[in-house]
């Protein structure tokens, strides 16, 4: 029987979660599966993928198939890289100690790296937040100027009117009380 392992869809429209299976190469992509060996969430920043590293070691060495999203899922999970390192203990290249010392440093390396990258990401985002407050803060800034101009006016032109308003009846009362007499 040819084996496969593939990805098995699940979760809602719009917002799909992936199982890795071990299926028949006949059975449909969400029909029976021999054994669930991980869930993959493409929907996280970054992707999230929950394997057993033993039960995919083991697959992949008895000869099953995986798909190409599968195959680079698996990839950068290190199993093709520990199959790489078994296959060399094999042909006695180096014993089983060595094989597990290179897997660690490998993995520790990969590991850095995504750290590297995650903090990257977040310091990138901080940057990002504050620029935007700066150019949020001068925009309000900017606007409340103009605001408090815009009041001086009034008040200035307020001002004005009361000023010409006191001057005028002034003027009138005193047109008007000659005329009584």
């Amino acid at each position: 029987m040819a084996t496969r392992i593939r990805l098995q869809r699940g979760g809602r429209k719009g917002y799909a979660v992936y199982r890795i299976v071990i299926t028949d190469v006949r059975a449909p992509r969400d029909g029976k599966f021999t054994e669930k060996i991980g869930t993959y969430n493409p929907n996280t920043n970054p992707a999230t993928v929950d394997l057993n590293f033993d039960r995919a070691l083991y697959w992949v060495e008895v000869g099953a198939q995986p798909t190409d999203t599968v195959r680079n899922l698996l990839k950068g999970e290190g199993v093709y890289m520990m199959k790489h390192l078994r296959g060399g203990v094999k042909k006695g290249a180096f014993d089983e100690a060595t094989c597990q010392q290179k897997f660690d440093a490998w993995k520790k390396e990969k590991d850095s790296s995504k750290e590297a990258l995650e903090k990257k990401a977040a310091d990138e985002k901080k940057a990002y937040v504050a620029k935007n407050l700066e150019e949020e803060k001068k925009a309000n800034e900017a606007i409340a100027k103009r605001v408090a101009d815009k009041k001086a006016a009034a008040k200035a032109e307020e001002e004005a009117a009361k000023a010409t308003e006191a001057e005028a009846p002034a003027e009138v009362t005193e047109t008007e009380a000659p005329a009584e007499a």
